[in-house]
């Protein structure tokens, strides 16, 4: 973060900024291998939030608000968005790892305001479909460029269950974003990449997560997917139970995240081998797997842990995973 800071004041260029970020990674791969993890990630080191940085796309203009942007002419992509990180991964994590990019509904949100006081945050179809082609497109390069395994981060479906929203179709806004995600996901399993969709309700200890269970998104959202896996949250109850998931189709793994990350408390191992037992009751063990509910530092000022005691979590989910399904 540091070095992100002093590049950002110009105290470090383009180059001096990508070494810090190459030592950075270098680290986390091997604390992963330490901690026996069978896929890698990078970290998103490479990223100043877990967005990929929208201004990969030709078409949006500098607005005089905060930091974001909006739309001033038709979305075409400027240049690879994830091509830096996918090539170092591929050289340097001497087995499998996972690139992440942006759901569409987030990258338009994230790139567009229908004013200057931000509005509600929702975005035309129109711009979630130019989101799609730009985001598929980059899927299909990663996996015809040998990654293996893709996953979209969607934390938008989760605020469309929380039943105190007002103000938005939720059916319409559900069509739109399912649509473009299977585009996204199917360039990239055409191209022989596994595929998930991280399902994610924030993970700030304090700021307004979305409230309510996943019922007025699970049917349509778990059949309607067309990816391999499902990332969904269950570190706290308001996920809900786990009798949603008989809508999970056959061809889909659900993987359990039950660990938190938002605070540095270690969970009981016999109390999360009760949980997947029960969640093993609705949906057959070999459709379950098991993850942290969310990476470590989706804020930038992150969480209050360690990173000793990030890795004991991590350690944690890899031993349980050896153990559960051996």
């Amino acid at each position: 973060m540091t070095a992100r800071v002093d590049f950002l004041a110009g105290r470090v260029d383009r180059e001096g900024l990508r070494a810090e970020e190459d030592r950075a990674i270098l680290t986390a791969l091997r604390h992963q291998r330490e901690c026996g993890l069978d896929v890698l990630t990078d970290g998103e080191f490479r990223r100043a939030s877990f967005v990929t940085e929208d201004g990969e796309a030709e078409g949006f203009a500098e607005a005089p608000y905060r930091h974001a942007r909006v739309v001033s002419g038709r979305l075409q992509p400027l240049g690879r968005i994830a091509d830096v990180e996918a090539s170092f991964m591929r050289d340097h994590a001497e087995g499998s790892f996972k690139i992440t990019l942006p759901s569409p509904v987030l990258l338009a949100q994230t790139a567009f305001r229908s004013d200057a006081g931000g509005g509600a945050g929702v975005s035309s179809p129109e711009l979630i479909a130019g989101a799609a082609t730009i985001l598929a497109g980059e899927a299909a390069r990663l996996a015809a460029g040998g990654v293996p395994y893709l996953q979209l981060d969607a934390p938008g479906y989760t605020r469309w269950a929380d039943p105190n929203l007002a103000g938005i179709d939720r059916d319409e806004l559900m069509r739109v974003a399912i649509a473009g995600d299977n585009r996204v996901l199917e360039a990239a399993r055409a191209g022989g990449a596994m595929t998930a969709v991280h399902c994610c309700r924030g993970n700030r200890m304090r700021g307004g997560p979305p409230e309510g269970a996943y019922d007025p998104i699970a049917e349509r959202l778990f059949t309607r997917l067309r990816c391999d896996r499902l990332l969904l949250e269950y570190d706290s109850s308001r996920a809900g139970a786990f009798e949603l998931l008989r809508f999970v189709p056959s061809n889909k793994v659900v993987v359990l995240g039950l660990i938190t990350t938002k605070t540095a408390e270690m969970e009981s191992r016999d109390q999360l081998l009760r949980r997947i037992d029960e969640a093993s009751r609705i949906l057959p063990l070999e459709q379950l797997a098991l993850s942290t509910q969310c990476g470590f530092v989706s804020p930038q000022v992150g969480n209050p842990l360690t990173q000793d005691q990030q890795w004991r979590k991590l350690e944690l989910v890899a031993s349980l995973a050896r153990e559960v399904w051996p």
